[in-house]
């Protein structure tokens, strides 16, 4: 299983490859424009920024368990960091 330190440098499509082959969907939310779709690679929480109006994955980046979407992910699941 692959971790987030080996993904980061990877390019877009194959990050989105591994992503979906080997990593768990945990959930999705709605941030602005964006729909997030957060997953678990090995003890890594990821999350890919869709934007549905120009059917496009804008990013794909760690989890900022710093960010103010946490209260998003919080308010419906029970995540390992807020225990």
């Amino acid at each position: 299983m692959k971790k987030w330190d080996e993904l980061q440098s990877y390019p877009l499509e194959r990050k989105i490859r591994i992503l979906y082959e080997e990593a768990t969907f945990i959930m999705a939310i709605r941030y602005y424009k964006h729909k997030i779709n957060l997953y678990l690679l090995g003890s890594d929480y990821v999350e890919v920024f869709v934007d549905h109006k120009n059917s496009s994955i804008d990013r794909i980046s760690v989890l900022d368990t710093q960010h103010s979407r946490m209260k998003f992910y919080c308010d419906q699941i029970k995540l390992p960091l807020n225990t």
